[in-house]
């Protein structure tokens, strides 16, 4: 049972939601106050309380709208929300998950979808190790060095310490890991008709395409948590699509992931000689002019960072309209590739911690334990958004990754090195 300090306040987190949502949902005073009624009731009798279907979807809506590192709020209310709190075991959780996949995939018509398992409760909550649903393995060896993603050679670690087996490629895809309410953790390989992957070709020189580069389809977003009124939903994942610039300005070019640009360069013919020679520039222009070509060439769901840009002004128009002040971060707002030439680089945010909203949470595996504010990579995705996996020592726990202010960034900050959310439009 919660003492009164953390009743009382959870009480008031709750009414506060009650009180914004209720309007929007159509209800009156009347119906808002009885309402809170009933969750002052049952917190008193049993320490918390529980969303309502309706109100779930909406605050797990308004969680996206309220995301201040995420540029592709426009399509906020067109969230499918998967309510999944009656599941238990590791089990049930992947095979919904399995579900998700499938369902918000939709052939590379991809749809903005979230599961929600049950909320958190003291000694009890399902966790997923991995930051992504579907993400590559990274292996560091001691002939070719790290082979595939660096960013995730912790969570490789973990998945092979749990007795997984990768093939050892540069793209081989990690399973699933759940841990259900602090038991031991189980893996599940994903079935590989779920992944959708695509093979990037480049529209007018073959010399990339011999590159045999490629990425998964969907960011599905797994390790962060959902808040609402008080209430953590510890396993919530969600996915949007893809915007070119989190795999070709991000993914594949950064030096602390795939490290591609150099390739890129020289299939190219590029002068490489000199930084002056602009050679980086140029093969970052023609990495996601590939990555572009082939999503749209196999019918995948994305989007480019200057039609993206111009619908989060469309957005931030419609948010004046409703009387509501937008909650967002420069330095995470601006894509990483020519934020200059997009409506948004002149324009001042203020980030505020707002709820509802879906926030980092401590690792629950790895060699030490921090905050999960942050990671060491970056997965540009607001498909937005990805870390570096940590992986598992033999006790299967692990530390959070280098942690990221929440503040309002100051003048001359650096982009952070991951992306903050996958809602892209």
């Amino acid at each position: 049972m919660l003492n009164k300090g953390t009743a009382a306040a959870l009480l008031e987190k709750a009414a506060v939601f009650i009180r914004s949502s209720y309007p929007e949902l159509g209800k009156g005073p009347e119906e808002t106050e009885h309402r809170i009624s009933e969750i002052t009731s049952s917190i008193v009798k049993t320490g918390t309380y529980c969303h309502t279907a309706e109100e779930l979807a909406f605050g797990a809506k308004a969680a996206w709208r309220n995301s201040s590192r995420c540029i592709g709020r426009l399509f906020w209310d067109s969230l499918a929300v998967r309510d999944a709190r009656q599941l238990e075991t590791a089990a049930e959780v992947a095979e919904a998950i399995f579900e998700h996949i499938s369902t918000a995939t939709n052939g590379g018509k991809i749809k903005p979808t979230i599961t929600i398992f049950r909320q958190a409760l003291e000694g009890r909550e399902i966790r997923i190790w991995n930051h992504q649903l579907i993400r590559y393995a990274g292996y560091e060896t001691e002939e070719d060095g790290i082979v595939g993603d660096p960013a995730s050679l912790e969570l490789t670690d973990a998945a092979l310490r749990l007795g997984w087996k990768g093939a050892g490629t540069p793209f081989d895809v990690l399973p699933l890991i759940l841990q259900i309410d602090g038991q031991e953790p189980e893996w599940f390989p994903l079935p590989e008709e779920l992944v959708l992957e695509v093979p990037l070709s480049h529209p007018d020189n073959p010399a990339f395409d011999r590159l045999g580069l490629r990425w998964y389809g969907v960011p599905f977003i797994a390790d962060m948590a959902l808040e609402i009124g008080g209430l953590r939903y510890t396993a919530a994942p969600f996915n949007g699509w893809y915007m070119e610039t989190e795999i070709g300005a991000r993914n594949l070019a950064d030096q602390g992931r795939y490290n591609k640009l150099p390739e890129v360069a020289d299939a190219f013919g590029l002068d490489r000689s000199s930084p002056a020679t602009l050679w980086k520039d140029r093969a970052l222009v023609e990495l996601n002019v590939a990555v572009l070509h082939s999503f749209k060439r196999h019918g995948v769901s994305i989007v480019d960072h200057h039609t993206a840009a111009q619908q989060f002004v469309r957005f931030e128009e419609r948010e004046a309209a409703e009387g509501r002040e937008v909650n967002g971060r420069w330095t995470w707002l601006i894509p990483p590739m020519s934020p200059a030439a997009t409506p948004i680089w002149d324009r001042p945010y203020q980030e505020r911690e707002v709820s509802p909203n879906y926030v980092y949470q401590e690792r629950p595996y790895g060699p030490g334990r921090g905050s999960g504010e942050g990671e060491a990579a970056a997965e540009s995705g607001a498909g937005a958004g990805a870390r570096v996996e940590a992986g598992a020592g033999a006790s299967g726990r692990i530390e959070g990754m280098a942690s990221i202010s929440a503040s309002h960034p100051g003048e001359g900050e650096a982009r952070p090195p991951m992306q903050g959310c996958p809602f892209h439009s």
